[in-house]
């Protein structure tokens, strides 16, 4: 019989997490877009601009060196990196510059750094 009120009680005490977690998860749109936003992640060139761009602004061609990669390619992927709101851009003459977009991306890429690290 305590075995019963045990299992009870662990049941309820479950089905209290499950709706504090069912109200505190986000929308499903939200969802989509966060995994839409780690897909960007899952492409090792797109990491290596943001790495470059977490060390320093730099233009498509200096990336384009740094990475031995056509300026073509690199500015395909600052496109999408761009389209993900992870870098921005400013122009000084003909050139642009680019750079991570905030801090958030700055966060992301050292915490990963820091994941693998340990």
């Amino acid at each position: 019989m305590s075995d019963d009120n045990t299992a009870s009680e662990f049941m309820h005490a479950q089905s209290d997490i499950i709706k504090k977690v069912t109200e505190s998860m986000p929308d499903e749109e939200i969802l989509y877009d966060l995994a839409e936003l780690f897909k960007i992640f899952g492409d090792s060139t797109r990491i290596k601009i943001l790495y470059v761009l977490f060390e320093s602004e730099m233009c498509v061609f200096d990336i384009s060196q740094l990475l031995n990669m056509s300026m073509s390619a690199i500015s395909h992927q600052l496109r999408i990196l761009k389209q993900a709101q992870l870098v921005k851009f400013r122009r000084e003459g003909k050139t642009v510059f680019y750079s991570l977009a905030d801090d958030h991306v700055r966060t992301i890429l050292g915490n990963g750094m820091e994941h693998l690290c340990e």
